[in-house]
C-alpha cells in the first residue's frame, strides 16, 4: 500500500513532531510494562515513543514503511538504541519474538480493509512470545471526530528550527462509510512553500477490531475508551485493545 507523502517525504516528515504530541498516549505505552523487556513499535515513525520505552531500558524495534519518517527517527536516536527497520507491517521479518507490540498515532487506521489488516496482524502476532500482548488505538467512528477536521478548527503555528513559521490544517474532501479522505495542508513562511499530503483512513467499529484480532489468532482482548484507564462504551472518543496473544 502507498505511504502518504507527509510520512515519505523527509521534507514534510520533519515537520510531524512540532504538531504531533504524544501526552497522555505516550504515558500510558511509556509506563504500561515497568520491567524491561523486548518491544515492537510497528508504525514508529518518528520515533517519539519507540525512544521513550528505549530510555526506560526496553529492548526496541521500530518498524515503519515511511523513508521520511524513519530518518528523522535515525537522527534522534543518537545512541543508537533503537533498531530502525523500514518495512511495511505486513511483510517485516526479524529473528527475534517480542513480548509487547504496539500501534501508537492512530497507525492501525491506515489499513484500508480487512485483507490489510488482517495481513498486518497476523504478521504482527507470528513475532510475539505466547502470552505477549499488542496494543493498538483507533478512533471510535460513533464519536465522530473527524467533522471537526476542517481549516477553521484545526489551524495551527508552529515555529521550527531551521525552518522557521510553519501554518497546518487539515480538511476533509470526503467521506463513504468507514473511509475518510483529507488534506494537510503545510505552508512554511519564509518561502511561502505549500506542501499537501493526501490521507485516507478508516474509521472500523469495535466489533470490527475484536474480529480482526481473533481471526488474527489473538485471544483475551480488553477495551479501553481513553489512556487513563476509562473501559471502553459507545461514547468513548477511542478505542484501545490491548489483546493478548
Amino acid at each position: 500500500m502507498p505511504v502518504d507523502p507527509a510520512f515519505a517525504r523527509f521534507d514534510m516528515a520533519r515537520l510531524y513532531d512540532a504538531f504531533n504530541h504524544h501526552g497522555e498516549d505516550g504515558d500510558f505505552y511509556e509506563n504500561f510494562i515497568k520491567t524491561p523487556c523486548r518491544v515492537l513499535d510497528i508504525g514508529c515513525g518518528t520515533g517519539s515513543v519507540t525512544l521513550r520505552l528505549a530510555n526506560r531500558g526496553h529492548t526496541v524495534t521500530g518498524v515503519d514503511p515511511a523513508h521520511g519518517m524513519l530518518q528523522v527517527a535515525r537522527a534522534k536516536d543518537r545512541e543508537s538504541k533503537v533498531e530502525w527497520v523500514q518495512a511495511p507491517a505486513a511483510e517485516f521479518t526479524l529473528p527475534d519474538r517480542f513480548d509487547l507490540a504496539i500501534m501508537t498515532g492512530h497507525v492501525f487506521q491506515v489499513f484500508l480493509d480487512d485483507a490489510e489488516t488482517l495481513a498486518a496482524l497476523r504478521n504482527i502476532h507470528r513475532h510475539m512470545v505466547p502470552g505477549g500482548r499488542l496494543i493498538l488505538e483507533s478512533r471510535n467512528p460513533q464519536d465522530k471526530a473527524s467533522q471537526d477536521w476542517t481549516r477553521e478548527k484545526t489551524r495551527e503555528q508552529q515555529v521550527i528550527d531551521g525552518i522557521g513559521t510553519v501554518d497546518v490544517y487539515y480538511q476533509i474532501k470526503d467521506v463513504e462509510g468507514e473511509h475518510v479522505t483529507f488534506d494537510a495542508v503545510f505552508t512554511i513562511e519564509a518561502t511561502s512553500e505549500t506542501l499537501v499530503s493526501e490521507s485516507r483512513l478508516r474509521f472500523a467499529p469495535v466489533e470490527t477490531i475484536r474480529g480482526l484480532l481473533s481471526a488474527a489468532g489473538f485471544g483475551e482482548v480488553e477495551l479501553l475508551g481513553w489512556w487513563d484507564g476509562t473501559p471502553y462504551s459507545a461514547t468513548s472518543p477511542e478505542i484501545i485493545a490491548i489483546a493478548r496473544a
